[in-house]
């Protein structure tokens, strides 16, 4: 079997071409990339960072407790958090 080589070579042709006119194009200003983060993720980013250290204990103190078996739920909270949901989706 015969392999034939040309192909990559035209491909290293058509990439010299874009690199030579990149260059020559060097003498423009070039455009940074921006990034812009609202007012809103910068306050979320915040609040994060400020609870990042109790929502991590808070987490680790629920895991010992599922392991260990003395974590308890409260089926009355989770009824009243389920009922709207339940309530609107009975009429469709």
């Amino acid at each position: 079997m015969k392999v034939n080589e040309t192909q990559r070579i035209q491909f290293m042709n058509v990439y010299q071409k874009h690199h030579e006119q990149r260059v020559g194009d060097a003498g423009r200003k070039r455009r940074k990339d921006e990034v812009q983060i609202s007012a809103e993720a910068q306050e979320m980013l915040s609040f994060s960072r400020a609870n990042g250290e109790n929502r991590a204990q808070l987490i680790e103190n629920l895991k010992q407790k599922v392991e260990s078996g003395t974590y308890h739920v409260d089926a009355g909270k989770i009824a009243e958090k389920i009922w709207p949901y339940i309530q609107s989706n009975s009429k469709l």
